[in-house]
Parts: structure tokens; sequence; C-alpha cells
């Protein structure tokens, strides 16, 4: 059984997340999560756990800190 190619790229700015977990409970492929590492702030920031996106962007719109999130479509070969 094959893998479905990655459809988008989450990429996080690690300054701006304040560890909410937003992004992680609305994402619906559940391919984010909070990080074991602290930001400067202090915070778990969000990441990416490197594959799986759909790039259907909910993450960004459930983000409340603007500049926190970019996602990132690809071009899937038909």
């Amino acid at each position: 059984m094959t893998s479905k190619p990655d459809r988008g790229l989450v990429e996080f700015n690690s300054e701006e997340c304040k560890g909410c977990g937003l992004c992680v409970e609305a994402c619906p492929p559940k391919v984010l999560r909070l990080s074991e590492q602290l930001n400067h702030y202090g915070y778990h920031t969000a990441e990416y756990l490197g594959a799986g996106c759909t790039g259907c962007g909910i993450c960004f719109f459930a983000c409340p800190e603007p500049g926190g999130i970019a996602v990132l479509r690809r071009e899937v070969a038909a």
C-alpha cells in the first residue's frame, strides 16, 4: 500500500507561537503537536510532524497569533 503524497506543508514561527494548542486541536489529519522544546518566551510551541498535511489551512485560521503559522500548498502530480 502506498501512502498519499503530502498536499501541504505547515511552517511555524516559533517566536509568535504561544503554545495555546488551538491549531493542534483543529488539524483534521492530526499532524501537528506541541513541541517538547521551549521558545525564548517559555512556551511549548506547535510543530509539524513532517508528513500527512493536506494543505487545508484550518490550523492557520484557528491560530490567534498573526504570523504564527504559514500553510503552503504543494502541487501533486496527477
